[in-house]
C-alpha cells in the first residue's frame, strides 16, 4: 500500500554540484528534467541560489546560482508536472536579487540553515513566501544539534515560519534508525502545522533505511539522487525510494534509462558513493571533508591510518 502525501523531492543536481562545483552542461541537467517528469516526480531541485558577490563564476558553474534564463533553457519545450526548486544557504543569498514567483520559472526555495541561524532562515523564507514561493527550512547537520536547543528552533518555526515544510538533515551521514524515529516524533509533537521531511546521506549505507524510517514516522517529504548521486557517500537513491513508495504516479523506467545512459558513463569521472573513508566520517559523526581530501591524495586507501588520526587528532 503507498500513502498519497508523500512527496517525492529530488536534489540529483543541487547535491551532485557539490562534487564538481557545480559545472554539469545544460544538456546533461536537460536529461535529468525529462526523466524526473517522465517518472512523475514531483520535484527537482535544481541547484543554488547563492550571490554572485561572494562567489566567482569564474570558479562555480551556473548551477550554484541559478540564473532564471538558465532554468528556462532546462524546462523549455518539455511537457512536465515536476516543480522547480532551488536551495539558498542563510548568508549566502543577496534576497533582492530573487523575483517574485509569477515573474520566475523556480516554484519552491529550501533555506539551508543549522540549528543556530533558525531566526534569521525564519526571515529568509517568510521573505520568499511573501513574495509567493512554496518554502522548506532543511535544518542541517541535525547529528549535532543539541535537544533543548532544537526544542527550542522547532518551537519558534512552528510560531514564526511560513515554511510548509521542515527537514532533517543528516549531513554527515550519522544517524541510525533509532534517531530517526526520534526526530520524526519529535518534529511532529512540535510542527503541528507544517509537514516534515528527510534529507539522508549514504555514508553509513543507511541513507534508503533511514529514509523509510522517517516514512513509516510520516514523514511526508522524502529526497533523493538518480543513482545516489551527491557530495562524498551520497544521498538516498532516488530509483529505490520509488520502488519503494509502489504509488503508481511513479515510473521507474525513465530513471533506469537515465541511468544507463548518463550516469554508468558520469561514474568514469566523478567519484561518489559508500567507500570506507566517508563510512569512518558517518562513524566518528564528523564532516566527510576530510575524507574528501583523502580521496584526493597519494594516500587516499589508507584507511587504517585516516581512522587513527580522526580519532587522535593533533597527533601524527
Amino acid at each position: 500500500m503507498y500513502r498519497e502525501k508523500i512527496k517525492i523531492f529530488d536534489c540529483t543536481v543541487r547535491d551532485g554540484g557539490l562534487i564538481n562545483n557545480h559545472d554539469f552542461d545544460l544538456r546533461f541537467v536537460r536529461e535529468v528534467y525529462k526523466a524526473l517528469s517522465a517518472a512523475g516526480v514531483d520535484y527537482m531541485e535544481i541547484g543554488y541560489k547563492n550571490s554572485k558577490n561572494q562567489f566567482s563564476a569564474k570558479e562555480f558553474g551556473k548551477w550554484k546560482f541559478c540564473d532564471d534564463e538558465d532554468i528556462y533553457k532546462v524546462i523549455d519545450g518539455i511537457e512536465s508536472n515536476t516543480k522547480i526548486s532551488v536551495m539558498v544557504d542563510v548568508g549566502r543569498v543577496d534576497i533582492e536579487d530573487i523575483k517574485p514567483k509569477k515573474e520566475s520559472p523556480v516554484d519552491v526555495i529550501r533555506v539551508a540553515s543549522y540549528v543556530k541561524d533558525i531566526d534569521k532562515a525564519i526571515f529568509l523564507v517568510n521573505h520568499f513566501a511573501e513574495k509567493g514561493y512554496e518554502t522548506t527550512v532543511n535544518i542541517m547537520a541535525i547529528s549535532r544539534a543539541l535537544d533543548n536547543e532544537l526544542n527550542e528552533a522547532l518551537a519558534q518555526l512552528e510560531k514564526e515560519s511560513q515554511a510548509q515544510v521542515v527537514y532533517i538533515v543528516d549531513s554527515f551521514g550519522a544517524l541510525y534508525q533509532e534517531t530517526t524515529e526520534f526526530l520524526v516524533k519529535k518534529y511532529k509533537s512540535i510542527l503541528k502545522t507544517k509537514e516534515v521531511g528527510i534529507h539522508a546521506h549514504n555514508n553509513q549505507q543507511l541513507a534508503f533505511g533511514n529514509t523509510i524510517e522517517a516514512i513509516i514516522h510520516d514523514a511526508n517529504f522524502v529526497d533523493g539522487t538518480v543513482y545516489g548521486l551527491g557530495r562524498a557517500a551520497g544521498n538516498c537513491p532516488l530509483e529505490l525510494l520509488i520502488g519503494f513508495l509502489k504509488n503508481p504516479k511513479f515510473d521507474i523506467r525513465p530513471i533506469l534509462d537515465l541511468i544507463s545512459k548518463e550516469f554508468i558513463p558520469l561514474r568514469e569521472k566523478i567519484e561518489w558513493g559508500y567507500i570506507i573513508p566517508y563510512a569512518i566520517t558517518g562513524m566518528l559523526d564528523e564532516h566527510p571533508r576530510a575524507a574528501m581530501e583523502l580521496r584526493k591524495s597519494a594516500k587516499k586507501e589508507d584507511y587504517r591510518e585516516f581512522w587513527e588520526k580522526l580519532n587522535a587528532p593533533g597527533l601524527d
